[in-house]
């Protein structure tokens, strides 16, 4: 009877875990284009949810906007969006589609509302979304002092290399670049609505959030593929020649 292998039980839990978090780089909006692949319009689309998601994404703010620039009411217009993410739970559950990012949309909406409602000012209903933008930097400006760049580590858990791409000069000075570009999209968006927020231009947050949100995503998605392509789609084409 062969004895337990400790070193096997410890190793086992840290794969779980290391495959976990390899399924979820897969599922989010990077992991919907295998590094190396070329992007198309599909796999951007997919990347933002499909049609629905984009829906999802753009309609509760859009209610709040709209509803507060006819009435400049503060109850309706925060509470619009809460109806709206309701409503698609309550569609997903009918259509037996997975209700889950539904569900992370209105805790989202409904965080913003209970906020903007208890304090009485409509452009906190965008306070969360500002302090999202500024903990997103923190945490990738950290990897990237850490030599860590957070791009990088989901890219080598979709491809399976771990942490080659930092021993290679090429892969670590793309994913580094596209490190910062995220970078750069989360200061943008907190330089931009941050003076809003504190002036109180809550309809001119609504319309910012709205062409700074799923539009800019989508491009970033698609220069962070690019990129990544660039430096890791060299290895699916090697091919070996036996003589």
């Amino acid at each position: 009877m062969s004895e337990p292998d400790p070193a096997g039980d410890q190793r086992r839990p840290q794969a779980s875990m290391s495959d976990a978090f390899a399924d979820a780089a897969r599922r989010a909006g990077i992991g919907q284009v295998a590094p190396g692949e070329t992007p198309t319009a599909a796999s951007l689309i997919r990347a933002i949810g499909g049609i629905r998601g984009l829906v999802e994404s753009l309609l509760p703010g859009l209610a709040f906007l709209v509803i507060y620039t006819v009435t400049s009411q503060l109850t309706p217009s925060v509470v619009a969006p809460v109806v709206v993410a309701v409503a698609f739970i309550i569609a997903r559950a009918v259509t037996r589609s997975p209700v889950m990012p539904a569900v992370t949309g209105l805790l989202g909406v409904a965080v913003s509302a209970a906020l903007a409602l208890f304090t009485g000012r409509a452009e906190d209903n965008f306070l969360p979304g500002l302090i999202i933008n500024a903990i997103s930097i923190v945490v990738l400006v950290v990897s990237i002092l850490a030599r860590w760049p957070l791009i990088g580590v989901i890219v080598g858990l979709l491809t399976g290399d771990g942490t080659g791409w930092r021993r290679d000069k090429a892969k670590f000075r793309v994913v580094l670049v596209a490190t910062w570009c995220w970078v750069g999209l989360f200061a943008l968006r907190l330089g931009v609505e941050g003076p809003l927020y504190f002036a109180g231009q809550a309809a001119a947050l609504g319309s910012v959030k709205l062409i700074l949100g799923v539009p800019l995503y989508a491009a970033m998605l698609w220069v962070t593929w690019l990129l990544v392509r660039s430096a890791f789609g060299h290895e699916k084409k090697q091919t070996v020649v036996v003589d």
